[in-house]
């Protein structure tokens, strides 16, 4: 939501951008709800409140709205009143109009905080569906079933929390002001008939931070990500760069909170993976700089300390990474032999002669082989290799191999690799990467056939974390002995 997250006890509509109270005045969810009031109550003689409302039905159709009128003394921020003038052919007639029309724009501005909270309401229950279903089917260990129990429990309390908020949200207008009746008609001028109704105060100034979150078009939360029809697996916090500097970015997510985040990863991946052996996984994102590479070799941690052999593919062969964020989180190089004997020890060379390759020992239960110096045609070393046969044998000995890919909007290389995998997850950071970049991304990838299993969102901020309810599991650290 724009304005009052589900952290708040009230939740109010975000500030209405200019023009926008004018657009709803005209449009037909207001006058509809107008018109239909006009014909259902007799408060108004039965003739004329049915020509009232054949004439804003008419109105409506023709888009030229001069029944009602809208009038504003506002100031630079966005703040100020709002005027609705009638006209009608009495002025109790006129009077009942402008009550009515201030009425049904009130109604109109809460359904806007509503409907924040309805999106909200939805997603929580996806998730609630998801874990009962994980739950009901089992094979999850004692830690994972804790996991999933405490992650439950977490997503029926922001549930309630609301659905209590969904009682009290509020719009961004107040009626100040009820309207007056004139002591006469005035004549022969139709348009002197209007009079001043209530004065509609903006309890919020249109700020520039207000109107930057309502033209926003990036990936911000999970609710974002849901018009595209597949599931978010984990969100991921954002790590500070001075620990990633001092201590690599494995070593950061074991200290700075990822532990949590990174179980419920591991908990939703393999649940859909079902039993890994040798499966194979692709990493990828729309653009550089959104994390995959980190994501790739945090996620393989975690799933090292759970007892799995994860051997991960540095398949950006123009840009690789792996072999650095390991370096930073263990000095020491241990080669260990993948297929064969002796042979090469980058992708690049690996793929000219796959039947003798070495790989490096990273960690207990995770092997990498690194992707090389840069090179530019990439492309073709790909299409050349025969990549089916070459994973194939280079996985099985592992549970689970998982390939950085190049970023699916940056190369090709990564619908090349797509189609010799079980599954590709795509990341997307927090903030940054565009949901129009998002749907080009699964264009391409669905034309290629890839077999796109969802969603992880990264570097997600503090303040998202705990306005999406994640800020408990996050904190919920063991307790200390004596306290």
């Amino acid at each position: 939501m724009s304005a009052g997250g589900l952290r708040d006890n009230v939740v109010t509509a975000p500030p209405l951008p200019e023009g926008a109270l004018q657009e709803a005045l005209n449009g037909p969810i207001v006058l509809e709800r107008i018109i239909a009031e006009l014909r259902a109550k007799d408060t108004l003689p039965n003739e004329l409140r049915s020509q009232l409302a054949d004439t804003l039905q008419r109105e409506l159709q023709l888009r030229s709205v001069k029944t009602l009128q809208l009038q504003n003394q506002l100031d630079f921020n966005g703040n100020g009143i709002y005027s609705i003038m009638a006209r009608a052919g009495t002025p109790a007639a006129a009077k009942y109009l402008a009550d009515l029309t201030a009425s049904s724009l009130l109604e109109w501005d809460r359904g806007r905080a509503l409907s924040g909270i309805d999106r909200a309401m939805q997603s929580l229950e996806a998730q609630l569906v998801e874990i009962d279903r994980q739950l009901s089917e089992g094979g999850q260990s004692d830690l994972e079933r804790q996991t999933l129990v405490a992650s439950r429990s977490s997503l029926q309390r922001a549930l309630a929390q609301a659905d209590i908020q969904a009682k009290g949200a509020t719009g961004s207008l107040e009626l100040v002001s009820p309207a007056v009746e004139p002591l006469e008609r005035v004549a022969p001028k139709p348009t002197r008939n209007a009079i001043l109704t209530g004065l509609l105060t903006l309890l919020l100034g249109v700020s520039v931070a207000a109107l930057r979150t309502l033209t926003d078009r990036t990936a911000r939360t999970e609710d974002d990500l849901l018009n595209f029809g597949l599931p978010t697996l984990g969100s991921v916090p954002k790590i500070r760069r001075r620990d990633v500097v001092f201590g690599g970015i494995v070593r950061a997510a074991r200290q700075a909170g990822l532990y949590e985040a990174l179980g419920f990863l591991r908990v939703n991946l393999l649940t859909r993976l079902g039993a890994p052996s040798g499966q194979r996984v692709m990493i990828s994102s729309t653009a550089p700089g959104e994390g995959k590479s980190s994501l790739t070799a945090t996620l393989a941690d975690t799933l090292a300390s759970s007892g799995l052999r994860v051997l991960i593919i540095d398949a950006d062969m123009r840009r690789g990474t792996q072999q650095d964020v390991w370096e930073k989180y263990e000095t020491g190089r241990t080669w260990k032999q993948l297929v064969g004997e002796g042979g090469a020890r980058t992708l690049q060379d690996a793929l000219k002669a796959p039947e003798n390759v070495q790989v490096i020992e990273a960690e207990p239960g995770v092997h990498v082989l690194p992707a090389g110096p840069g090179i530019q045609d990439s492309m073709g070393l790909l299409n050349r290799a025969p990549l089916a046969d070459v994973f194939k044998s280079w996985s099985q000995n592992y549970d689970l191999m998982l390939i950085d890919s190049p970023p699916l909007l940056a190369l090709a290389d990564g619908l090349v690799l797509g189609r010799h995998v079980d599954q590709v997850l795509i990341v997307v950071e927090e903030g940054r990467t565009s949901l129009n970049a998002v749907k080009q991304t699964l264009r391409r990838a669905r034309n290629a056939n890839l077999p796109i299993l969802g969603f992880i969102l990264n570097k997600v901020s503090a303040s998202s974390q705990e306005s999406q309810g994640y800020g408990y599991g996050y904190s919920y650290g063991p307790r200390k002995r004596g306290a």
